[in-house]
């Protein structure tokens, strides 16, 4: 369970996979820890090797100065390489994951081999939806919030069809420190990567549940038009984190998508 500090602060980090193989950083959403990862990890270990990591304020990382800003959460990904001594990898992103992946993308291009990027865009949401978000998790907690929000992660039924799934899911997020999941809405309604991410030069692949609310498949295939070269595809029977019930079906097409990156 190795952490590294990264100017102060701790950040907990996962290695597995296949030492040596090519290799892939997975960077988890808003409200969630590297457990959401653990299927699709299953899957990829064979023929990869992965780094999940608990983003600064989720899971067993440090809050840290808050609030956040993109550049500091990218930053994080790139000294977790250099713990590791990963000169570049290929990127996996959900949501602000996928945010930070384009962050990182555009900032170090010579430390990235490809892109996947999952329910996310290069701008998410708007600068009052955040504040109002930021404000409604001040005022009642990030428990009171946590079965509306995650039941945007899900398409419709999940919660009926699993609630055991759903409700250890809801458990994670209402049990993030709610300083570390609003320091990160601050970095979202900051953001905006729309023209930088034109000069994204590496193989990207963009994936989309077509149940998503939250990042709807076309605000994702909009940021997909702005990356040259890059494909589009959506996910059925999925939402918002598509790989907590189609983790097979994002596993292949993630697998598939790093021929291109490594062999292409």
């Amino acid at each position: 369970m190795p952490f590294v500090s990264v100017h102060g602060t701790s950040i907990h980090y996962r290695i597995s996979g296949r030492q040596g193989a090519p290799r892939l950083v997975l960077a988890n959403s808003l409200g969630s820890d590297l457990r959401i990862w653990d299927e699709v990890c299953q899957h990829l270990a064979p023929d990869f090797e992965l780094l999940c990591y608990d983003k600064r304020g989720h899971g067993l990382s440090d809050v840290g100065d808050t609030p956040y800003a993109l550049s500091t959460l990218a930053d994080d990904v790139l000294a977790l390489m250099d713990a590791e001594d990963w000169q570049d990898a290929a990127l996996i992103g959900v949501s602000v994951g996928g945010l930070i992946s384009q962050a990182v993308s555009v900032t170090a291009p010579q430390r990235v081999r490809g892109l996947v990027l999952l329910d996310t865009a290069a701008k998410i949401g708007t600068d009052a939806s955040w504040s109002e978000r930021i404000t409604a998790i001040e005022d009642v907690g990030l428990p009171a919030m946590a079965d509306a929000i995650a039941s945007r992660w899900f398409s419709q039924g999940f919660a009926g069809r699993s609630p055991a799934a759903f409700h250890g899911w809801r458990n994670m997020l209402a049990r993030t420190p709610a300083t570390g999941y609003v320091a990160t809405c601050a970095a979202l309604r900051d953001a905006d990567l729309r023209e930088a991410v034109k000069h994204i030069r590496v193989p990207t692949l963009v994936l989309c549940g077509a149940e998503d609310a939250a990042t709807t498949p076309a605000l994702v295939e909009d940021t997909a038009k702005r990356i040259p070269g890059a494909r589009f595809d959506v996910i059925a029977q999925a939402a918002h984190i598509p790989f907590l019930e189609q983790p097979q079906t994002v596993a292949g097409l993630i697998r598939a998508h790093m021929k291109d990156v490594y062999h292409g």
